[in-house]
């Protein structure tokens, strides 16, 4: 690989989710967009659809999520004439927002911390005895 006198752009990323304290995931990025897609869509099955993801797969997640919490997350009419459906829970709508403040600010501060302080040591160039400086 041929050395330039430009330095690359760097970017830090970061990702984040809740674990219980056997390491098993209990809610993360995820599940922040499932729980989105029910809460836009008013459904489960509308939800895996427009993620391209199995009924089976979200429905899953969901009951997980829900039994490592001990809270429920959705409420849900069953289907008939008018057609079923499910809404978040109150609970599930504070964590979607506490969850989503939690991601903001890592990312607000990892941000902050590699642009002020880590990405400037990246770039620190040692001089070379016998180099002109100019």
């Amino acid at each position: 690989m041929k050395a330039t006198s430009r330095s690359p752009k760097l970017l830090i990323k970061s990702k984040i989710w809740i674990e219980d304290e056997e390491g098993k995931a209990v809610f993360g990025t995820g599940r922040l967009r499932i729980l989105r897609a029910v809460a836009e869509r008013g459904s489960i099955l509308a939800a895996a659809k427009a993620l391209g993801m199995s009924y089976r797969a979200v429905w899953g997640k969901i009951k997980l999520t829900e039994d490592r919490l001990g809270q429920a997350l959705l409420t849900t009419r069953a289907g008939g004439a008018h057609g079923g459906g499910s809404e978040l829970t109150p609970f599930a709508k504070v964590l979607v927002a506490r969850f989503q403040q939690l991601e903001d600010l890592t990312r607000t501060a990892s941000d902050a911390f590699f642009s002020g302080v880590f990405a400037n040591a990246l770039m620190y160039k040692p001089a070379v005895p016998g180099e002109s400086s100019d």
